[in-house]
């Protein structure tokens, strides 16, 4: 056997174990579950910049490990979850909040959201969830608990979740529609209303580009504090 041939197996039987190790780990991440670190602050106060996000590849489809082709399909995506997805602008993998599900009317006013002509109630959100912020965030901000009215099982309780909103008036990204959402595609917003690259930007998001749903802070580290970790956030549920 050539001497080349020979180093090579010897390469391949010193190597192999962690080529095929990382082989599994990528393989892993791609189709089944991964986490994302979130760099913006489009999901305040839900996400904070420094999060790092477990995502659920298996929510809704098997795919085909580094491909938006899909196996399977068993659920969709249901407003009110945070999902992961590929901007159709420019391919960028984004985290935002499903409003709009295909043939929902959606409307804002002045931030206020109707969906399907109901309009979202909106209360007192906990001290505890405003205090995770900035001191500079907390007095530039108006911060809610939103709950979604007009859609899904009327008879079961709406889920709620935190939304922030500058106090400001009307203009072109706090008031649109009524939209109706296609078929097969669904409408996303940032929680933090006034500041997030949604599809108010890039358009109604199509099925096939939603990747999974985010369901779990891992672990967190805080930018403006020496990149110190943030204990309370560590393996913390987002709702």
């Amino acid at each position: 056997m050539p001497s080349f041939f020979i180093r090579l197996k010897q390469w391949w039987d010193y190597w192999r174990t962690l080529l095929l190790l990382l082989v599994a780990m990528l393989l892993f991440r791609s189709a089944i579950a991964d986490w994302n670190q979130v760099p913006t602050p489009s999901m305040l106060p839900t996400i904070l910049p420094g999060d790092r996000v477990v995502v659920n590849k298996l929510a809704y489809q098997l795919r085909v490990p580094f491909t938006n082709v899909h196996l399977m399909r068993w659920e969709h995506p249901k407003s009110g979850e945070i999902v992961t997805f590929e901007s159709p602008s420019d391919g960028t993998l984004l985290i935002k909040r499903v409003i709009g599900e295909p043939g929902d009317i959606v409307t804002m006013r002045a931030n206020q959201l109707f969906i399907n002509g109901a309009p979202a109630v909106y209360s007192n959100l906990s001290a505890d969830v405003v205090s995770q912020l900035s001191d500079r965030d907390q007095r530039g901000y108006r911060f809610f608990s939103e709950e979604l009215a007009g859609i899904g099982d009327e008879s079961a309780d709406p889920a709620s979740h935190a939304v922030m909103l500058l106090p400001s008036l009307p203009n072109e990204t706090n008031s649109f529609g009524p939209i109706t959402v296609p078929d097969d595609h669904y409408l996303m917003l940032g929680d933090n209303r006034d500041n997030s690259s949604d599809s108010r930007r890039i358009g109604f998001v199509s099925r096939d580009l939603i990747s999974g749903r985010a369901h779990t802070v891992a672990f967190s580290v805080d930018y403006d504090d020496y990149y110190l970790p943030r204990e309370s956030r560590f393996m913390l549920t987002l709702d």
